[in-house]
């Protein structure tokens, strides 16, 4: 118990202290809830009454969806189970009207998806613990909201909404979750949808819908150590983009190999050659997470070049995060562009 109220307290401090910086950026410019950006998604829809608060949408990109109860016990704290699909994601955040339960906007949603060939594959509350699993320990099932926010706010989850804020500070008092699959001529869209309620900026509906497909290919032409040799003697630097790596991780693909393969073939035949390896990332997140990610992401390059058998002391190692674009961050087309690995001349 003691454990569980140190969490608490210290979830809530955080919250307390993200809200206080929502708060000055709403001091700093006003937010207008009657423009707004999009058309609700055709299979989903809004709550009747609801106002959008925010939108985005990516052409092409893994997100995982809670999918079963969370284990919030053990030693360490086990993750929770995520389905994991690639495809367009839309994300729509919507303030609920006064007056309505969070219970009630999800069974409508639950409804309203049924009616439109959805099947509902999960679905949850904190107040009766049923978005936990049962702890062997204890006989009263775990309420707490916050491990239910700290799930739901994953990288995944832009900072979009009212207040550009973390998605944890829209639960304070309750918290629902509901996840459905459609089967349709053109794949499977699934719905995830967060319903969160607070006393700060009233209750909210989070709705995630992934549109699974294949990813368009062919976007990037294929650099060979000649064009990378040509590039660094004429402008000091080249831009790749054949070396990809886990969403959100530094653990590099398989597919990158092909690339990593023309690094070694550039640099052994330029015995003199050093360079930088810069890692850079779009603008979506926090910049000190992004700075970080893109400084591990050039660390793990350098070792898997070092593993060819090259010596690791003719790279140097630097994370760019998303300080440097090359194209706006406004639409997947610049973000694309943007996520790269740069070799600099040194």
């Amino acid at each position: 118990m003691a454990h569980s109220i140190s969490a608490f307290r210290s979830f809530h401090g955080r919250r307390w202290q993200q809200l206080l910086a929502s708060a000055a950026l709403l001091a700093a410019a006003t937010f207008a809830s009657a423009a707004e950006p999009a058309k609700d998604h055709p299979l989903v829809g809004r709550y009747e009454g609801s106002t959008m608060d925010a939108f985005q949408v990516k052409n092409y990109d893994e997100v995982g969806l809670l999918r079963e109860p969370i284990q919030t016990w053990g030693d360490p704290k086990p993750k929770p189970n995520l389905l994991r699909v690639a495809g367009k994601v839309s994300l729509y955040y919507y303030h609920l009207p006064e007056g309505r339960s969070l219970l009630e906007v999800q069974r409508n949603y639950e409804a309203g998806l049924k009616a439109k060939g959805f099947q509902v594959m999960f679905s949850c509350g904190t107040k009766d613990g049923s978005c936990y699993r049962k702890d062997p320990d204890r006989s009263e099932p775990n309420t707490d909201v916050s491990e239910l926010a700290t799930v739901i706010d994953t990288p995944e989850w832009p900072l979009i909404g009212y207040g550009r804020t973390y998605v944890s500070t829209y639960f304070e008092s309750d918290g629902r979750y509901l996840l459905a699959q459609n089967d349709t001529p053109n794949g499977k869209v699934y719905a995830s949808i967060a319903f969160a309620e607070g006393s700060f900026r009233g209750s909210f509906a989070l709705v995630r819908v992934v549109e699974t497909k294949a990813m368009e290919t062919d976007k990037i032409v294929f650099v060979d150590a000649s064009a990378m040799q040509k590039s660094l003697q004429e402008t000091g630097r080249i831009s790749l983009y054949g070396i990809h790596f886990d969403l959100d991780k530094d653990s590099i693909k398989p597919d990158s190999q092909p690339t990593l393969d023309e690094i070694a073939k550039l640099m052994r035949n330029n015995p003199q050659l050093r360079v930088q390896v810069v890692g850079h990332t779009d603008a979506q997140g926090e910049e000190p997470h992004n700075a970080d990610l893109s400084r591990r992401r050039s660390v793990s390059v350098i070792a898997a070049l070092a593993k060819t058998g090259l010596d690791a002391r003719r790279f140097t190692s630097r994370g760019a995060g998303s300080k440097e674009p090359v194209a706006p961050n406004t639409n997947e087309d610049g973000r694309a562009k943007n996520r790269r690995v740069e070799l600099l001349r040194l």
